[in-house]
């Protein structure tokens, strides 16, 4: 129990530490779709808005920036868990992956669009296309961090 309890520990803790790894990168992907879509970088504006009781328009940027950030890094663990959770209810499979990032994705979305948008002040003709991009933004998100992690933990 001893060697293979510790070493097992070991990985499951290595395996967060990559989430959070594959959570930056997945976060500078991002970046790159939010940049050329048309609310795409009001997101972040909009979680700041709503912790600072402002609009997004006059919330500011560096707490946008950092709550961006700090979430993109954070959902990468978060999904780790989640696959750990699957696998540990369904087995370990591309389906169970698949599954883990479809959740994952869910709970990108509907947060951001059920509770932190709804919050702020944002003229009803932008909230579409607000959702929208951060739909888009959060699947490319997914799209890079799941076979990022995927590969990493099939090497470890």
């Amino acid at each position: 129990m001893g060697m293979d309890s510790s070493l097992t520990s070991l990985t499951v803790s290595l395996q967060f530490v990559v989430g959070v790894i594959g959570g930056v990168i997945a976060t500078l992907a991002m970046d790159r779709i939010m940049a050329v879509l048309p609310e795409g970088e009001t997101s972040p504006f909009v979680a700041a808005g709503v912790l600072t009781k402002t609009t997004p328009r006059a919330a500011p940027e560096r707490l946008a920036t950092v709550v961006h950030y700090l979430a993109g890094v954070l959902t990468g663990p978060l999904f780790v868990w989640l696959l750990f959770t699957t696998e540990g209810l369904l087995g370990s499979s591309l389906v169970t992956t698949l599954l883990a990032a479809f959740v994952l994705y869910v709970l990108m979305v509907g947060f951001f669009a059920v509770v932190v948008l709804p919050q702020v002040d944002v003229h009803p003709d932008r909230t579409r296309t607000i959702r929208r991009d951060w739909a888009i933004s959060a699947a490319l998100y997914v799209v890079v961090l799941v076979p990022l992690l995927s590969v990493v933990f099939s090497l470890v």
